[in-house]
C-alpha cells in the first residue's frame, strides 16, 4: 500500500529548505516532525530564489512569510491541518495526524488553485485499487463514527429523522472569508433552508469549538425557535446526516462528509468539494467543470493530498494507517472520557490498568464491590470489574458495567510473571471465554467486519504468522518431532475461568489426553503444557506416569509459533492455541466451547451456544478478534494504537522489560494469592 510521498519528491527531486517565521511551525511538536519526515525541516533566516517560505494557512501571521517570500523571490508553501486531525481541536493543544502541505494554494482559499483543486481537476482519479481504497475509507470512516474533529460521542441519539440541517461555523474562519462567503451569509442561509423547506423541522449543527467554549459561531440560542433547534450536543455527524433530509452549508468539512453520506448539500461557500457535480452551489467556481463520483473527491482529499504521520512508529504514513491510529485514540476518548472505578483488580496489575483506561480521568480502584458501585453511582462513572472477579453486588447495581481481561496479543511473557498486557478487552455484555451469555465478542464476529477490515486482518494474520508472534510470544525450543499424523494437544490451567466457564465433560489436562488418545489411537500426540504451568506458577500438572501412556512427546519450553507449523491439527478444551492454529489453516478440534468454536470454522465435540448461527470465515473472525475487541497501548509512546503497532512491538522485542525482582514476585504471587490482600 502506498505511503505519502514527501512533497519534494513530486516534480522537485532537490530537497529545499523550508524558512519559517511562525512558533507553531518552527518550535518542537508534531507540526514540525510532520515537515520534517517530508523533506522540509523547518529553519529560521531569510530565503534564497531557491529556497521555501512555508507559511500555515491564510492566518494573520502567514502575511509575514508571504512578504519575505515576494521580497526574496522565494516560493510559498501553504500548511494546513488535513480532514482527519485529532481527537480535540487544535486550540486544545492536541496535535494534528496529518497535514496538506501545499505549493499552489490552500485548499480552502478558491482565489487560486491549490494542490488539491488541481489534483481533482487533473488527475485520473481512476485507478482501480485507489478507488477501492477511497470506497472503504468512506465505509470505514462512517462505521468508526470518525470526522476532522472526534470529541462526538455515537452513543447520543440524534434528533427524530426529517429534519434540515444548517451548518454553523465558527466566526472569522479563514475558510469562511477565503472561500467567497462573509458573516452575513450564514444568516441568508438559513432564511433559504426555511424557504425551500417550510413548515421543516431545522436543525443548526454548532461547530466543536463552539460547542466546547473555544471560538463564538454565527448562531446562538437566540435562533431557537418552535421548528429550530441549535445542536450543541456531542451527536456524532454521521448520525446527523443519516437523518436530515438536506443539508446548508457555508464551507464546513461536515458539507463534504454530507456529499460522501449521499446528500447533495447546498453549498453557499467556496469550499475545495463544490463544483464538481456532487453539490448545489449558491456561488459556483467558473473554472471547476469536472464531474466527480464520491470515490475520486474522497481519493483525491484523503489518500492523494494529505501527509499522513503515525506518532507510535514515527514516521509517515498510509491514510489508512492513521485511520487506525485515530481510530485506536477515538474507542479510548469515548469509553474513559466519564473515567472507571475499578473493582478486582491486584494490586500489580493496576499501573498498566491506569494506563490504558486512566485518561482523561484517572481511574479509582476499589476493593470493596459494594463501595465500588457507591462510588460509580456518586461520580458519574461506569463500573469495571476484572471479569473472573465480577461479583453480584456488580451486576445488580444498574451501572454500565465493563468486564476486562487480557487480550489475544498480550505480551512477551506471562501475566503469571506478571509481565504487563499490551492488550485488554472490555465487554459490556459478557466476557469472550463464557460461553453461558452473549458477550460483545460474539456480537462483533456475528455482525462482520467493516469495509476494508477483511483485507486489515489479513495483513495483519499474515505478519503475525510471518513474525511467529502468538498470545504470549514466548520463543522457546523447536524439538524433533515423530514422525506421523501429529495432533497438538495444549494443555490449560485447570482454575482458569475458561475452563470453569468454558470446559464441558472434559475438564483436566489429564482427560483432555485420555480422549484424544482414545480417539486417535494410530496418531502421534504430541503434549504441550500451559507455560504458566510449566513454570510452577498455576494448577494443571499431568503425572509423568499418564504423560509417558498417552503422549508420544512432551513439549516443554517449546516455541508454540513453530510448534504449529509442524503439525496436522490441534484437540483442545478452551485454549487460544486453538485460535492461533485456525489462523495458521490447521483443523481444530474442542471439547469445550471458545469463543472461536460454533461458527463452522472448527469441529466441536463439546456443547456449542445456538445462539452462534452466524458463519463467518476466518478473516471475519480474526477481525473481530483482534482488532475490534481488544484495546491496545503502544509501549514506547504510552498512546492508544491499533493491532498492528503491538504486532509489531512483539515481534520486535522493542517494548520495556520487567525487571528481575519480577519472577520472584510471581512465586510469592503464587503461595499468597489466598491469603495475602496484597495480591488480590
Amino acid at each position: 500500500m502506498a505511503t505519502a510521498r514527501p512533497p519534494h519528491a513530486a516534480g522537485d527531486p532537490t530537497p529545499r529548505r523550508l524558512f519559517c517565521y511562525s512558533g507553531g511551525l518552527l518550535r518542537p511538536g508534531r507540526v514540525r516532525r510532520i515537515l520534517t519526515l517530508a523533506g522540509l525541516p523547518p529553519t529560521l533566516g531569510l530565503p534564497g530564489a531557491d529556497d521555501l517560505v512555508g507559511v500555515w494557512g491564510r492566518s494573520a501571521l502567514a502575511a509575514r512569510g508571504e512578504a519575505v517570500a515576494a521580497r526574496r523571490g522565494a516560493a510559498m508553501v501553504c500548511i494546513e491541518d488535513a480532514f482527519l486531525r485529532s481527537i480535540r481541536p487544535g486550540r486544545t493543544g492536541a496535535p494534528p495526524l496529518g497535514l496538506l502541505i501545499d505549493r499552489r494554494g490552500v485548499h480552502f482559499d478558491s482565489a487560486t488553485p491549490s494542490d488539491l483543486e488541481t489534483l481533482l481537476a487533473t488527475h485520473p482519479l481512476d485507478d482501480a485499487a485507489l478507488l477501492a481504497r477511497a470506497r472503504d475509507g468512506i465505509g470505514r470512516l462512517q462505521a468508526a463514527h470518525l470526522s476532522k474533529y472526534n470529541t462526538h460521542d455515537p452513543a447520543l441519539p440524534p434528533p427524530p429523522p426529517g429534519y434540515v440541517l444548517v451548518i454553523d461555523q465558527t466566526r472569522g474562519d479563514a475558510a469562511i472569508t477565503h472561500g467567497g462567503a462573509r458573516a452575513q451569509t450564514f444568516r441568508e442561509m438559513l432564511v433559504f433552508a426555511q424557504e425551500e423547506h417550510p413548515g421543516a423541522r431545522i436543525v443548526i449543527r454548532a461547530h466543536p469549538e463552539t460547542a466546547a467554549g473555544l471560538r463564538p459561531g454565527h448562531y446562538g440560542p437566540e435562533d431557537a425557535r418552535a421548528h429550530i433547534t441549535l445542536m450543541t450536543d456531542p451527536v456524532s455527524p454521521w448520525k446527523l446526516l443519516e437523518g436530515a433530509v438536506a443539508v446548508y452549508t457555508v464551507s464546513s468539512q461536515l458539507g463534504f462528509e454530507a456529499l460522501l453520506m449521499g446528500h447533495r448539500p447546498r453549498v453557499f461557500g467556496q469550499p475545495f468539494y463544490a463544483g464538481w457535480g456532487l453539490t448545489e452551489d449558491e456561488s459556483p467556481v467558473p473554472r471547476r467543470r469536472r464531474k466527480l463520483t464520491r470515490a475520486q473527491i474522497f481519493a483525491a482529499a484523503m489518500i492523494l493530498a494529505p501527509t499522513w504521520y503515525d506518532p507510535c512508529r514515527d514516521r509517515l504514513c498510509s491514510f489508512e494507517a492513521a485511520v487506525d491510529q485515530l481510530e485506536a485514540e477515538a474507542r479510548a476518548f469515548r469509553e474513559d472520557r466519564a473515567g472507571h472505578v475499578a473493582v478486582g483488580v491486584r494490586l500489580w496489575k493496576r499501573k498498566p490498568f491506569q494506563a490504558m483506561f486512566g485518561t482523561p480521568r484517572r481511574v479509582i480502584f476499589e476493593d470493596r464491590p459494594a463501595r465500588a458501585v457507591a462510588k460509580a453511582r456518586a461520580t458519574g462513572r461506569s463500573l469495571m470489574v476484572w471479569a473472573s472477579k465480577e461479583t453480584d453486588a456488580a451486576q445488580a447495581a444498574g451501572l454500565p458495567l465493563l468486564r476486562v481481561e487480557d487480550g489475544f496479543l498480550r505480551s512477551r511473557g506471562l501475566g503469571a510473571d506478571l509481565v504487563p498486557p499490551l492488550s485488554l478487552v472490555t465487554d459490556d455484555c459478557g466476557i469472550y471465554y463464557d460461553p453461558r451469555r452473549e458477550s460483545r465478542l460474539e456480537r462483533l464476529i456475528a455482525a462482520g467486519p467493516p469495509p476494508g477490515g477483511r483485507m486489515r486482518a489479513e495483513r495483519l494474520v499474515a505478519g503475525l504468522i510471518r513474525a511467529g508472534v502468538t498470545k504470549y510470544t514466548l520463543g522457546g525450543a523447536r524439538p524433533d518431532l515423530p514422525p506421523g499424523h501429529r495432533i497438538l494437544v495444549p494443555g490449560q490451567v485447570e482454575d482458569d475461568a475458561s475452563i470453569l466457564r468454558g470446559a464441558g465433560s472434559v475438564a483436566t489436562n489429564l482427560d483432555l489426553l485420555r480422549r484424544v488418545r482414545a480417539d486417535n489411537p494410530g496418531a502421534v500426540i504430541l503434549y504441550k503444557p500451559h507455560p504458566d504451568v510449566e513454570a510452577g506458577l498455576r494448577p494443571g500438572a499431568v503425572p509423568d506416569a499418564e504423560l509417558a501412556r498417552l503422549a508420544d512427546a512432551v513439549l516443554y519450553r517449546t516455541d508454540p509459533a513453530a510448534l504449529l507449523a509442524e503439525v496436522q491439527e490441534v484437540w483442545t478444551m478452551t485454549s487460544t492455541l486453538g485460535f492461533e492454529a485456525l489462523l495458521r489453516g490447521l483443523p481444530v478440534t474442542c471439547l469445550g466451547a471458545p469463543f472461536y468454536a460454533g461458527w463452522g470454522l472448527t469441529r466441536d465435540l463439546g456443547h456449542r451456544p445456538d445462539r452462534r448461527r452466524a458463519r463467518p470465515d476466518l478473516l471475519a473472525l480474526a477481525h473481530a478478534a483482534l482488532i475490534a475487541y481488544p484495546r491496545y497501548r503502544d509501549p514506547q509512546t504510552g498512546l492508544p494504537c491499533p493491532a498492528e503497532v503491538v504486532a509489531e512491538r512483539l515481534a520486535t522485542g522493542a517494548i520495556p522489560h520487567p525487571g528481575p525482582v519480577n519472577r520472584a514476585m510471581a512465586k510469592l504471587q503464587g503461595l499468597l494469592a489466598g491469603i495475602a490482600p496484597f495480591w488480590r
